[in-house]
């Protein structure tokens, strides 16, 4: 017999083993990754350089775009049908499934391909990234077997903190293991250093003739820890970067161990599958929803802001490297910084929930967000919003890592509570119909707001303002809408 402690603690693995595709593939890691394989094959068909970060941008915008689109259309359906029949466990099981062929497949993800292999990219990130939003649904929907409804939003803010520790770690590792950090004007890596914190070659005219073999090799490649890639260096097919495919579905596979030996079906009525009965009961639902203001005016505002959140994830790393220069490893070091902040902020939200209730910590953290976005839209490397900065000592740099550590923060404590916000709009035995309908309003939105991004970028031909204007606006909508919705839901 399986403790309650115990069902919790594997509910929570499932955040720890699914949120390194969000960390290392979507933002921090492979999303750089392919936006440099796809600029140079773009410049090699004759593009300037511009031109082509623009192109890997749109190629990259529009298949998550045209994934959204895919989740949006079948999310509430599937989870019309897991209601119907009672289970969702089996559904997590196959979704997995995606999650891991997905993750996997991006090993092949080379650099100077053809335009196939930027087809191939965006196939198997979208089918991953189906398999980890499916799979999410279902496990959402088993919250309300887990504990008292009292408990339920600090349950949902301590699942999101352990999950951002886990991508934390995973993005070391990575960072640690595998990917070589950048050389300096001297040819020195920066993440070579010795025991004393220095690097292991302090000046280039000592890397002659007097050094033995032994030295020169210590000289060679390194990590951001300070060690030799565990792949080796390999400039031209990027193997310690693309590792981050297989390194991912490993480690779903590892950490969803506790969650299948621990999580068991909720006991409900099991019903054959009636497609026809799942179908109406969705549309009844839909058609519900011009009754229920509170619910509607949710899901509205959740569609703005969470989808926001989401663009600001999918396209940080890309405005680093095109506005500020940054390099994988930079950009992947911004994400330790920020997955501190989310681990930190997500378990302290958690607490506010359960004082306060979600709505309130759902408004202060899309308010923290909307500045942030309003810092981006003014910064670049020399100035922000007309303050010369000093380039030399790297001022752009420090505010941007400020920026990520409060989009790190607030963005684990928005999705926490966003999450017991939708507890309270509905009941455990329609649970799973109602967190479809919560990706739904998300997916809408996921495909508005790279449009909105792409079309900004194009016509204003600024990368800062493309990603700024559209966001701000996003999350400003969401606010508007979340002053209708009820503090406590549909439970009052």
């Amino acid at each position: 017999m399986v403790s309650a402690k115990k069902r919790i603690w594997g509910w929570y693995f499932f955040d720890w083993a699914s949120q390194p595709y969000s960390t290392l593939l979507l933002t921090f890691i492979f999303g750089p990754y392919f936006a440099e394989v796809a600029r140079g094959y773009y410049m090699g068909t004759g593009l300037d350089e511009e031109a082509a970060k623009a192109a890997a941008q749109s190629f990259w915008g529009w298949g998550i775009a045209a994934t959204s689109i895919i989740i949006a259309l079948l999310a509430p359906i599937l989870g019309a049908i897991a209601d119907s029949t009672g289970r969702r466990l089996i559904w997590v099981w196959i979704f997995s499934s995606f999650y891991v062929i997905g993750a996997w497949a991006l090993w092949w993800v080379a650099p100077g391909g053809e335009i196939g292999i930027l087809w191939w990219a965006v196939v198997f990130f979208g089918m991953g990234f189906i398999g980890m939003e499916f799979a999410t649904i279902f496990t959402n929907a088993l919250m309300p077997s887990l504990s008292d409804h009292e408990d339920l939003g600090a349950i949902s803010g301590y699942g999101f903190a352990f999950g951002y520790l886990g991508g934390l770690i995973a993005l070391v590792l990575m960072l640690g293991l595998f990917i070589t950090a950048p050389q300096d004007e001297g040819g020195e890596y920066a993440g070579a250093i010795g025991e004393a914190g220095q690097p292991l070659v302090e000046d280039d005219s000592l890397a002659g003739p007097e050094l033995s073999a032994i030295e020169t090799a210590e000289a060679g490649p390194r990590t951001y820890l300070g060690i030799r890639p565990i792949l080796g260096e390999d400039s031209e097919t990027m193997i310690g970067t693309r590792i981050v495919g297989p390194f991912t579905a490993i480690w779903f596979m590892v950490f969803m161990i506790p969650f299948f030996l621990w999580v068991k079906e909720p006991k409900t009525v099991s019903r054959p599958l009636q497609l026809g009965r799942a179908l109406t009961e969705l549309k009844d639902l839909i058609a519900s929803l011009r009754f229920r203001r509170s619910l509607s005016a949710y899901l509205g505002s959740s569609l703005l802001y969470r989808d926001a959140l989401n663009a600001l994830y999918a396209f940080g790393g890309v405005y680093a490297s095109g506005v500020l220069g940054w390099s994988v490893g930079q950009i992947g070091i911004f994400g330790i910084v920020g997955a501190v902040a989310a681990v930190a902020c997500s378990w302290a939200g958690g607490r506010a929930d359960r004082a306060f209730g979600p709505k309130p910590v759902i408004a202060v953290a899309v308010l923290v967000l909307t500045l942030v976005c309003l810092v981006l839209l003014g910064l670049t490397r020399d100035q922000i919003w007309g303050i010369a900065l000093d380039s030399a000592s790297n001022e752009s740099d420090r505010i941007f890592m400020v920026c990520g550590a409060l989009i790190g923060g607030a963005g684990g404590v928005v999705q926490a509570a966003s999450r017991t916000m939708m507890l309270r709009h509905t009941t455990p035995d329609r649970a799973t119909e109602a967190f479809g309908l919560f990706a739904l309003s998300g997916k809408v939105a996921s495909f508005i707001a790279p449009s909105a991004i792409a079309l900004v970028s194009m016509i204003s031909g600024s990368q800062r303002i493309g990603i700024g204007l559209p966001l701000i606006a996003l999350f400003l909508l969401g606010l508007v809408l979340l002053a209708f919705v009820n503090a406590k839901g549909e439970q009052s």
